[in-house]
């Protein structure tokens, strides 16, 4: 796990003396910084020639973007695009949404102008940690340890739901799931989501109008986040629910779904709270872990700006470096090819001129 131990220090456990609530001081109370030993990092992707060619074809096109559309309504007012926007078209990012459109140029590039519309649309800026804390002040999602594959962990936890339905509803989880992609390490693309029904009354489960606008934001905007996804005690409404709002599931997303599976086979015990298997005795405290999380994320996000900064503030930029591993920024890396390329091209000519040297005779 080198390259994940590039990126900001561990938070630490809760150990001061909890003589008010009389509880452990041994109790986790804030997010792992880092994955245990008993996971490994994801194998470096390597493209076809076909493929590079692709995603050319789109970095070209995304990096003479200028402007961006503020709504995704007809002849929507448009507005310069930011460098917090430049930023966010990583290589990986371009890549996720060609795998996501099966490697069609012109649909990555319309669904990637889309997202950016979405986020601008969205709000993501003008949710703060802030805005969204009431919907977390029961711990009804926590970002917490990394499973076997280096993948964080989202937890969901129905029953605990403390709001009335509405827009913030949603506009939580896509905050979380902001945070979850802030914490991944170095080469890290996808995120564990492990869901617990446990406790849940009917009363609590969104609505399927709710169901269908989470997926629609997961495949369009955040395709390719997902790495597994583990439900466990699901009672028998879910399934009514999970029939309605099946067929807007892509095939490739449906194979991720692990129902009722023992979670520890996924995530190390070390890392797994107990109430799913695993070992780590967990005590939410909203003043306490709220804002260890957010100011976990913002360290690392302001190391990543800082990165790209530093590597010109380019367009298909590489997320291992900006995630501080083991790759130059990709300004370093064209001089790179540039030498390699000279040193070729020396090595062939002085091959050359060896082969035309006439031989000697005997």
């Amino acid at each position: 796990m080198a390259n994940m131990m590039l990126t900001s220090p561990p938070v630490a456990n809760d150990q001061s003396p909890d003589s008010q609530d009389g509880l452990s001081p041994n109790l986790q109370r804030t997010p792992f910084a880092h994955p245990s030993s008993a996971s490994h990092d994801p194998p470096p992707v390597t493209l076809t020639s076909e493929q590079e060619t692709k995603y050319n074809s789109v970095l070209n096109t995304v990096s003479s973007w200028t402007t961006i559309a503020n709504t995704s309504v007809a002849k929507a007012p448009t507005s310069p695009i930011t460098d917090a926007e430049r930023m966010w078209l990583t290589r990986e990012c371009l890549l996720r949404y060609l795998r996501a459109s099966k490697w069609s140029v012109p649909d990555a590039i319309r669904r990637l102008l889309e997202t950016l519309t979405w986020r601008r649309e969205w709000g993501l800026i003008e949710h703060t940690a802030d805005y969204i804390s009431i919907e977390n002040e029961t711990g009804k999602q926590l970002i917490l340890g990394y499973d076997i594959d280096a993948r964080p962990c989202l937890y969901l936890n129905p029953s605990k739901q403390n709001t009335e339905k509405g827009p913030r509803q949603l506009q939580h989880l896509v905050f979380m799931l902001e945070r979850t992609i802030d914490l991944m390490g170095p080469g890290q693309e996808t995120l564990a989501l492990l869901i617990n029904f446990q406790q849940m009354s009917s009363g609590q489960s969104p609505s399927i109008a709710q169901g269908r606008q989470t997926m629609n934001i997961l495949q369009n905007h955040y395709p390719e986040r997902l790495g597994r996804a583990c439900v466990i005690n699901i009672p028998w409404f879910f399934w009514v629910f999970y029939k309605t709002i099946s067929p807007f599931i892509d095939p490739t997303t449906k194979q991720k779904l692990k129902f009722n599976e023992p979670i520890s086979q996924h995530v190390p015990p070390e890392q797994l709270l107990k109430t799913h298997g695993g070992e780590v005795e967990f005590l939410y405290k909203h003043d306490v872990y709220w804002p260890a999380l957010n100011q976990l994320a913002g360290e690392r996000k302001k190391k990543l700006e800082e990165r790209w900064i530093k590597g010109g503030k380019r367009v298909g930029e590489s997320e291992v470096y900006l995630k501080g591993g083991d790759e130059k920024s990709i300004g370093e890396s064209k001089v790179d090819t540039v030498d390699e390329v000279t040193e070729k091209i020396q090595e062939m000519q002085t091959t050359e001129k060896a082969t035309q040297q006439p031989l000697e005779t005997q």
